[in-house]
């Protein structure tokens, strides 16, 4: 009944370009934090809202992929198939969010002396865990600090038992409910912040809870609701939209219209995405840059702070940084397709072989976040 069920689900390959695009554009964005520190010079100042994206996204493929099946495949299973989906990439993070730290040509060797090896150590222990450690120096109390990103692979990983525990029966009307205290909850931290780059270290912690809170419960609505719009737009107007979105002008305190982009503009795009076809290359297209996504968002982050560190040593001209951004963005996505091909996928594979209740139909979207997003 399972495989019939899993034949039967409709694959949105234009949600996995979707996803892809966003994962390339925080690599860009993480790239500029170093070269265009400041927000509102920046050329991508809102690609931190590339999180909030990726949770809205998640929301929707989690209901798709488990509303119906979930009781028949029962907690247990459903946790072990997230665990066996996510958590290969969080160890591989972390390994080589390791090796960058202590192998980095510009500051490893001072980095390592400052620590110290027992520090060193229980981070690496506490990333390979999922378990934030934000006592790490030289990192801004990010609490995964070899591998930024995961902080929003551990608001997945608790939204996750949410679902699991109490979300898979909620009715529809008191989703609508848990959305607006969410709407409300995300708002007030907006505000407070005056933006909602938040989350990511220890100060911000909590801030977390209502950025997944909220897309994931629009995620789900959208899902649960059929608000799918069909359409013929092309992917590639879709994509220029979550593009320009990124790309927008950021300002101080502009918390208004980053709220407007995550209540609306990036459920509407799920909507018109999850409604939308993609054939041809364009399809391809969608298809790989969707697989690419989450060992990509996994993998980049240990090389941008090398270049991070090389523009502190260096202080190259500006004709330098931008091949060296480029080599970075490039080495990233090629690293990716690498750890994709001969890690991630043969490992998944091998955990769910002989076992056909765990073993998932791909699926769209299944989360991703940004590191400091």
């Amino acid at each position: 009944m399972e495989n019939n069920l899993l034949k039967s689900k409709q694959h949105f390959e234009v949600l996995d370009g979707l996803r892809g695009l966003a994962a390339l554009s925080i690599v860009v964005f993480h790239l500029y934090e170093f070269m265009v520190p400041d927000y509102t010079k920046s050329p991508i100042g809102h690609g931190y809202l590339a999180v909030d994206f990726f949770f809205c996204l998640s929301g929707f493929v989690i209901g798709y992929a488990y509303d119906e099946r979930a009781p028949q495949l029962g907690l247990r299973t459903f946790f072990r198939n997230r665990l066996i989906r996510l958590h290969p990439m969080v160890i591989w993070g972390s390994v080589i969010g390791l090796l960058g730290f202590i192998l980095d040509p510009y500051i490893g060797a001072a980095s390592v002396a400052e620590a110290g090896v027992g520090k060193i150590v229980l981070a690496f222990v506490c990333s390979l865990l999922m378990l934030p450690f934000p006592w790490f120096p030289g990192r801004g109390s990010g609490l995964f600090p070899y591998n930024t990103p995961a902080w929003s692979l551990l608001m997945e990983y608790i939204i996750n038992i949410v679902y699991g525990l109490v979300l898979l029966r909620v009715a529809k009307r008191w989703l609508l409910v848990l959305l607006g205290l969410s709407a409300i909850w995300i708002a007030a931290v907006a505000r407070y912040r005056g933006w909602i780059i938040t989350g990511w270290d220890a100060p911000t912690f909590a801030d977390g809870f209502a950025r997944v809170s909220f897309s994931f419960l629009a995620g789900l609505t959208v899902y649960r609701f059929n608000l799918i719009i069909r359409n013929r737009l092309n992917f590639l107007l879709l994509g220029g939209l979550l593009i320009g979105i990124f790309m927008s002008p950021h300002h101080t305190n502009d918390w208004i219209t980053e709220m407007i982009l995550v209540m609306f503009a990036f459920p509407l795009l799920l909507s018109l995405g999850a409604g939308a076809a993609a054939h041809g290359w364009i399809r391809s297209f969608c298809t790989f840059t969707g697989r690419l996504s989450y060992p990509l968002y996994m993998t980049h982050i240990w090389a941008v702070w090398i270049f991070g560190n090389y523009l502190n040593a260096k202080k190259p001209g500006q004709v330098e940084m931008y091949l060296a951004a480029t080599a970075v963005f490039v080495g990233s996505v090629l690293l990716a397709y690498l750890v994709l091909r001969f890690y991630d996928e043969p490992v998944r594979n091998w955990l769910t072989k002989g076992n056909k209740n765990i073993k998932e139909k791909r699926l769209p979207v299944e989360s991703l976040a940004a590191s400091k997003s």
